[in-house]
């Protein structure tokens, strides 16, 4: 048995990983059995041979039951799901951050198609998904009518073969037609670079490798910027999620102490504390988190961590707020069932579920436009004025600020937080100074 921590369903995965850690390996026993429960199962017994021998077409008895059961599951909540040996099998490659798909994490809204989130670097970023766009054809056909499951059936297939998605997109009149080539996802789930003295890490899923990529990489900048480094970006945009104990860890590797989760269950005895151990990565210089509508699960645990423990600043815009935790229970030869079996609350105390983490900075993603100052005239430019008589200083008071807008301003809400950082180590830099 293990925890899961994943956004969406397991048949709901086009390219994301799925989350756990390892749980007790025995299910816990079943209350005993009424009158009433033998009553419900002879109803379903009756209906399953009434369908079995009038159905208009012959269906298999596996069918029928491998159907019951995902009904079953599908109407307790949308992360519950029957897997059966092959999405259990896809499900554990993907923990290992290689697998074929689009790319695309979904679920259904209103019977169709929702992308929460591309992931870097795949077929469906480079064709142009978007977070929130509803897809509503798949190779010409209307989703309208299938499940999510099946709809996601339909749209996985062999690496290297094509697939057109009909998208619509908010803000548009006319459908948006993609066509693209199914691939072999290998999820880099860290980048990291310098823009300017501001360290910049994004993290774009939690698999097995997430908090030790990290780690790797932030030691890597730290030893290219000795002691040049003010301040960290950490980036957890359109980030789905993954494995819980990843999530821990990167938290974890900014927190001195203190507790960074805890899971509840149905039962009194099922709660389960996570705790931050000494050390901080970063070594207390200012942080930013930056989320969005497509961060969620473990995403949103480290930035609620680090919020309530007031050791980043939240920016951007509140998070998808999945919070639950799912257990896998695998079935001998059979696959497994995912089920929902706690909830998550950060350190304060909150769920998040329904709700998300909301940004201490609101910051919505804007089209940035760079204006040219009209050159004017200055009192430099005046006729008889007066000399400075400290002509060799080039700084009028204080140190001077690299701007942001030497960056991609197509990325506003990174600009914004690179500024923000900038401002306060600049702020403590003068305060240090003058004690």
């Amino acid at each position: 048995m293990r925890y899961a921590i994943c956004k969406l369903g397991a048949a709901a995965l086009l390219g994301a990983a799925v989350g756990f850690v390892l749980a007790p390996s025995a299910l816990t026993g079943a209350p005993a059995s009424s009158s009433e429960t033998f009553r419900a199962l002879k109803l379903f017994g009756d209906v399953f041979e009434r369908v079995r021998a009038e159905y208009v077409e012959e269906v298999s008895d596996q069918a029928l039951i491998e159907s019951a059961i995902n009904g079953m599951l599908a109407a307790l909540d949308p992360h519950s799901a029957y897997l059966d040996a092959n999405r259990y099998r896809d499900m554990q490659v993907q923990t290992r951050g290689e697998f074929g798909g689009l790319g695309i994490e979904v679920t259904m809204e209103n019977g169709l198609v929702k992308v929460v989130s591309p992931i870097d670097d795949t077929p469906a970023h480079k064709a142009g998904v978007q977070a929130g766009d509803l897809i509503s054809h798949i190779d010409g056909e209307p989703v309208n009518g299938l499940s999510l499951g099946e709809a996601v059936e339909r749209m996985r297939g062999p690496v290297d073969t094509k697939i057109q998605l009909r998208l619509i997109r908010k803000g548009r009149d006319e459908p948006i037609d993609v066509t693209l080539t199914r691939a072999v996802i290998k999820i880099s789930p860290v980048r990291a670079r310098m823009e300017g003295d501001i360290a910049y890490v994004r993290l774009t899923t939690f698999n097995e490798h997430t908090g030790t990529a990290m780690r790797e990489k932030i030691e890597e900048l730290k030893r290219q910027q000795p002691g040049k480094i003010r301040g960290f970006v950490l980036d957890l945009r359109n980030n789905p999620g993954g494995l819980l104990d990843q999530a821990v860890a990167v938290a974890d590797a900014f927190l001195d102490r203190g507790e960074i989760v805890s899971t509840r269950g149905r039962r009194t005895d099922s709660i389960q504390r996570f705790n931050a151990r000494p050390g901080d990565l970063a070594e207390g210089l200012p942080m930013v988190v930056l989320i969005n509508g497509g961060s969620a699960s473990a995403s949103e645990i480290v930035a609620g961590a680090l919020q309530d423990h007031r050791r980043a600043i939240v920016m951007g815009t509140p998070s998808f707020g999945k919070g639950s935790v799912q257990t896998i229970m695998p079935i001998a030869g059979q696959g497994a069932i995912r089920l929902t079996t706690a909830r998550y609350y950060t350190p304060s105390g909150a769920s998040i579920q329904a709700k998300g983490i909301v940004p201490d900075i609101e910051v919505h993603e804007a089209n940035v436009e760079l204006v040219d100052d009209i050159p004017g005239r200055r009192e430099a430019d005046l006729r008889g004025r007066l000399k400075n008589d400290k002509e060799t200083s080039t700084k009028s008071g204080g140190e001077q600020v690299k701007s942001s807008s030497t960056l991609d301003i197509r990325d506003y809400q990174l600009a914004r937080a690179i500024d923000l950082l900038r401002g306060i180590a600049l702020y403590e830099g003068r305060n240090t100074a003058q004690r």
